[in-house]
């Protein structure tokens, strides 16, 4: 199948699909006399997986490393648990920071009532005030 096709199949831009391309994640299988990339069913499995892991917001560095793991199916899956871990420390951490991100937009839209001028708006004035 062609690019156009592998992208309709699996929800892939193009572009997306060029791009795993150009970062070694993904290979066609040959090329067609006009040139073509053309790919097979294992492309359609493979560009899943890519999804599949980017929705889970795992880096490409990441994405790379399982799938050459995922070649290698005897081996322990110690780096793939390793991996997962510090991932979840990572949306750990980021959660926390998330939090506080409320905490203070709360705390900043706290700060100003109803039927105020801009003049008087009490976020603007936080925003303006000297910080540390």
């Amino acid at each position: 199948m062609k690019i156009g096709e592998l992208a309709k199949l699996t929800g892939c831009s193009v572009q997306t699909i060029r791009y795993y391309e150009k970062e070694n994640l993904l290979k066609s299988k040959a090329r067609s006399e006009g040139n073509f990339r053309l790919y097979d069913a294992s492309a359609v499995e493979q560009l899943m997986f890519i999804k599949h892991c980017r929705s889970l917001d795992l880096a490409l560095s990441e994405v790379r490393q399982l799938i050459e793991l995922n070649q290698s199916p005897g081996t322990h899956c110690d780096d793939v648990n390793n991996m997962i871990d510090n991932h979840i420390e990572q949306v750990e951490q980021r959660m926390t920071e998330l939090e506080r991100l409320r905490q203070h937009l709360t705390s900043l839209r706290d700060s100003c009532s109803p039927n105020r001028t801009v003049e008087e708006c009490g976020i603007l004035r936080n925003l303006s005030a000297k910080q540390l």
